[in-house]
């Protein structure tokens, strides 16, 4: 079996034109004289019509009450046949795309032309007889070089055609090359920028490492985790008192319950941040204990809409909040570790290094999302390499397939990679 032979993608239309020269040169020297017995059948017709518009002034400017009707009519009649023939441009280059689109121009032209005579004969004869089989012959000789261009178009020129369809794959196949390589590059500064980002990633969890790592910031860390852990304790240990405490403010403000406005205050710090409001009070935690009590006043005076079963929680843990001091532990632990914290935050130091951490902090979140950003963007370029690779392909395959079909000869289409 023959080796294809092999020819460079840059050299392609070139060997392309070489090859098919003899092929395609006569077919273009015949449409090109097809298209210039269009043009004259048009001149024709354009005559034919501009020789009805001038009788028809002439029959009109007499003013004979018998003609003047059909006069007029036929006057409006070569005016449109005048403004739809001129509307046709012969082609300036000769490709299928263009015979085609020229062809199917010229087809509506004749239909809207026959329309208009169909319409307007009736309304203009008996008169201008002579006219009108003279614009009658130009119809029929346009009708006629209109059918030979098609058949031309769809029959013998579709060797043409593939001939051009080549040169337009040798196009296309250069231009996804060209997005490929671009797109390669492209990937390349992407991977790069990625592979600075998660160096600036580590180094920055590092320092930030070596930071939390000190002493003093190190301490202060624990105690946030275990402030954290307290306000937890908090509020599960007064989980059971949350609704009822926040019917019991509604009743306050409309004035069904009677509440202090320190006590009321108190209550909204124990509403929205239950450990700061423990934290704060005196020891042994009076204001709360004098807020339960109003609250379990009022469930008692059934002024709390509450189901039973919630009724029943909030005066168990009521219970324990007044009668067995459950929270007085966890109150002294919320100080001690409140107090200890504070005491820290205090130093320049400390402050200092809390500073450093809040920057470093904030700038390993930048940097994490800018990562991810360029890593979606670097999977999007592979995906994108991968679909201009299957296309690049295709279109050589397509290229290969069209040359043997055009030429007979096996060819393999070559490119640097």
């Amino acid at each position: 079996m023959p080796q294809p032979l092999q020819i460079q993608l840059q050299d392609a239309k070139q060997w392309i034109d070489k090859e098919t020269a003899s092929l395609i040169e006569p077919l273009k020297g015949k449409a090109s004289s097809l298209l210039t017995e269009v043009q004259v059948r048009i001149e024709d017709t354009v005559q034919s019509s501009k020789k009805i518009l001038e009788n028809s002034e002439g029959e009109m400017n007499k003013n004979n009450p018998k003609t003047h009707r059909f006069a007029r009519n036929a006057n409006k009649f070569a005016q449109n046949l005048d403004g739809t023939i001129k509307a046709l441009a012969i082609p300036d280059d000769i490709s299928y795309e263009e015979l085609h689109a020229f062809c199917n121009g010229l087809e509506k032209t004749f239909a809207s032309l026959a329309q208009l005579r169909a319409e307007a004969y009736p309304y203009i004869s008996p008169y201008f007889i002579f006219d009108r089989r003279r614009l009658d012959v130009s119809f029929k000789r346009l009708y006629d070089i209109t059918k030979e261009l098609r058949s031309f178009i769809t029959t013998k020129y579709a060797r043409a055609k593939t001939a051009e369809d080549a040169r337009s794959l040798v196009d296309r196949l250069q231009l996804t090359i060209s997005e490929a390589k671009q797109n390669q590059e492209n990937m390349k500064q992407t991977e790069e920028k990625r592979q600075t980002l998660e160096n600036e990633i580590v180094e920055t969890k590092q320092k930030i490492g070596e930071l939390q790592g000190k002493a003093e910031l190190n301490e202060v860390l624990k105690l946030e985790q275990k402030i954290r852990e307290l306000r937890e304790n908090v509020k599960h240990s007064l989980r059971h008192l949350q609704k009822p405490f926040f019917k019991l403010q509604s009743l306050a403000r409309t004035g069904e319950a009677m509440v202090p406005l320190d006590e009321m205050n108190k209550l909204g710090d124990y509403l929205n941040d239950p450990l700061m409001a423990l934290a704060t009070e005196e020891s042994g935690y009076p204001t709360l204990k004098s807020i339960i009590k109003k609250l379990y006043s009022t469930i008692e005076q059934g002024k709390l809409k509450l189901k039973s079963t919630r009724i029943r929680k909030a005066k168990d843990q009521i219970n324990m909040v007044l009668n067995q001091d459950s929270l007085e532990q966890l109150q002294k632990t919320c100080k001690e570790t409140l107090s200890q914290r504070n005491h820290l935050l205090t130093s320049e130091t400390l402050k200092t290094m809390q500073n450093q951490l809040t920057q470093l902090q904030n700038q390993l979140e930048e940097l994490q999302k800018e990562y991810g950003f360029v890593t979606a963007r670097g999977m999007s370029q592979r995906e994108e390499q991968r679909r201009l690779q299957e296309r690049t392909e295709h279109l050589t395959k397509e290229l290969e397939k069209t040359v043997l079909e055009l030429t007979n000869k096996t060819v393999q289409i070559v490119w640097a990679g």
